[in-house]
């Protein structure tokens, strides 16, 4: 593909990240690049985006709708909740026009962040660090607590990128690993059940790893009724979407004791307000969607759209595709 493309591009950049805005505009210098910002019209940013044949950010929704030359889009997140939407997946797919996203850039992060909770959580990190702000030795009550992974069971909610690298990074602990998904392929190198068979598998789930995109079918996915399936001191995670899980349901298994802890690296809604009962439950920790945080993130995504756009222009399949 010779032809010179047009590029719209609203990511956030800012000063921090100046010099990956400058490798953008370098590796597509043979192309028109159109960068939104602070300090572009909302009438001009339309304007290039309706002339655009390639958009990589954060495009409205309305604009991809009703452009008919656009012929690729890459949304600059792992997320992508506001395009999952069956009349732009309809318009985009009579076009042919692929998305995809930048989920295999968050995969490796988010997979270390969950086994970083997992691991605190089994050696009584939180409870230690308590007691040392008020120079409390607490051996004789903390060491018996103490849990090792091996031969637990672990159950992820989703199958994406982020699974797949949790369940490498898992692989040398010796536990019982499994993943629901909506269907079984027959190729996934841990046990995959549906959601048909969910109850019975929260029965004896010590860990329950929740990485759920969200949306109208995720929607409060965990609640009241699952978090009962669970036995008494089991233990949740959620580096999925806070849409996905029944918080108040959550708060009440926290209160009366059923569930061990919950760490929480999203939240509904975000930021999370300072008078939310979540910040007050005992045994809730949370981190402030930190999970995909990494050195060099906006190059990360840049670097992923550069190759996706190396992979266009030669015809060759796009990575991350949504569809």
């Amino acid at each position: 593909m010779d032809q010179p493309l047009i590029i719209w591009c609203n990511v956030p950049f800012g000063p921090a990240a100046s010099s990956r805005r400058q490798l953008l505009v370098d590796a597509v210098a043979g192309h028109t690049l159109h960068l939104v910002d602070g300090a572009t019209s909302s009438e001009l940013s339309r304007s290039w985006l309706d002339q655009a044949s390639i958009v990589f950010g954060q495009p409205p929704v309305d604009a991809l709708l009703a452009s008919h030359r656009i012929r690729w889009v890459e949304i600059a997140s792992a997320g992508y909740e506001a395009y999952d939407r069956a009349d732009l997946r309809a318009a985009l797919t009579s076009r042919a026009v692929p998305m995809t996203n930048v989920g295999g850039v968050y995969a490796d992060a988010c997979a270390q962040h969950t086994l970083a909770m997992m691991l605190a959580a089994n050696r009584a990190l939180p409870a230690a660090m308590d007691a040392q702000r008020d120079r409390r030795w607490t051996f004789a009550e903390l060491r018996p607590r103490m849990r090792q992974l091996s031969q637990q069971r672990v159950l992820i909610l989703g199958w994406g990128h982020i699974a797949r690298r949790l369940a490498e990074l898992l692989a040398p602990f010796d536990l019982h690993l499994t993943a629901v998904r909506r269907r079984v392929v027959g190729d996934e190198p841990v046990r995959i059940i549906t959601v048909d068979a969910l109850d019975a598998e929260l029965a004896r789930t010590d860990h329950l790893v929740n990485l759920l995109p969200g949306g109208a079918d995720t929607a409060r996915f965990v609640n009241a009724p699952r978090l009962a399936q669970l036995p008494s001191g089991a233990r949740f995670y959620n580096v999925g979407r806070g849409s996905t899980v029944d918080q108040d349901a959550l708060i009440a298994a926290l209160d009366s004791g059923h569930l061990d802890a919950a760490w929480l690296d999203v939240t509904d809604p975000e930021p999370l307000p300072p008078d939310h009962p979540l910040w007050r439950t005992a045994g809730c920790y949370i981190t402030p969607h930190l999970a995909g945080g990494q050195a060099d993130e906006r190059g990360h995504q840049v670097r992923h759209f550069l190759g996706n756009l190396e992979r266009f222009t030669s015809g060759r399949t796009l990575i991350d595709r949504i569809w």
